[in-house]
């Protein structure tokens, strides 16, 4: 199925409210679970980078996980991060240990071989230009750091895509379901992205298929 790339940002409040509200912490939780089989460690003082943070779950479930760990999280939608800023703003102790920017990619704010963990989920499909993440990732994670990219993967067909949101998405919001099936025919295969990724110097990263609509990439970058 041919791709079809849909708006860069989730601008609108409607869309940013109902992406804030809705259950994925299935995906999430699935995130999480990867980085814990790339075996970080403890991640003490570790300076992690969540591209693409949107309302910041994945930020707060791994200042949960990781407590001696510090986020940079990245967003273009203004709107996107009010969420983020309400709901680290009921955290305190997990907000002192973040910092939100909101810029997009690429964004000269963000420090170059400074991260020890560049995480993002859910953004590539956004991007037009897929090597504005790949450049970003290999300019910002210091030598030996680790790299986790989830997104979901592009469907064999629009009957399939149409499967897969009868499937995740049926009693959700009428916003919810557009964007999910737009974000599906948006999505990239795994053989574009190990493309991408040699294009961009990062061929030692592994891409994998990790569920029915997920791809991840995974792996530490070496000197």
């Amino acid at each position: 199925m041919k791709r079809r790339p849909e708006p860069e940002l989730m601008e609108g409040t409607d869309q940013a409210l109902a992406y804030a509200e809705a259950d994925f912490s299935e995906a999430n939780s699935l995130f999480l679970e990867l980085l814990g089989r790339l075996e970080p460690g403890p991640l003490h003082g570790a300076r992690a980078l969540d591209l693409g943070c949107g309302p910041a779950d994945i930020v707060i479930r791994f200042l949960r996980a990781y407590p001696h760990a510090h986020c940079d999280a990245l967003d273009g939608s203004e709107a996107m991060l009010a969420h983020a800023r309400a709901t680290l703003g009921l955290r305190p102790g997990l907000a002192a240990r973040c910092a939100l920017i909101h810029d997009r990619l690429p964004s000269p704010r963000l420090p170059a071989a400074h991260y020890d963990l560049i995480l993002s989920n859910s953004l590539l499909h956004h991007l037009h230009d897929p090597q504005v993440l790949w450049r970003t990732v290999r300019e910002t994670v210091r030598t030996g750091g680790l790299v986790l990219i989830m997104d979901l993967m592009r469907p064999a067909s629009a009957a399939w895509a149409e499967a897969l949101v009868a499937t995740y998405a049926d009693d959700a919001p009428a916003v919810l379901r557009n964007d999910f099936r737009n974000s599906l025919f948006a999505a990239f295969e795994p053989d574009e992205v190990a493309a991408q990724l040699a294009e961009a110097g990062l061929s030692q990263l592994e891409v994998s298929v990790v569920s029915d609509r997920h791809l991840a990439v995974s792996g530490r970058v070496p000197g």
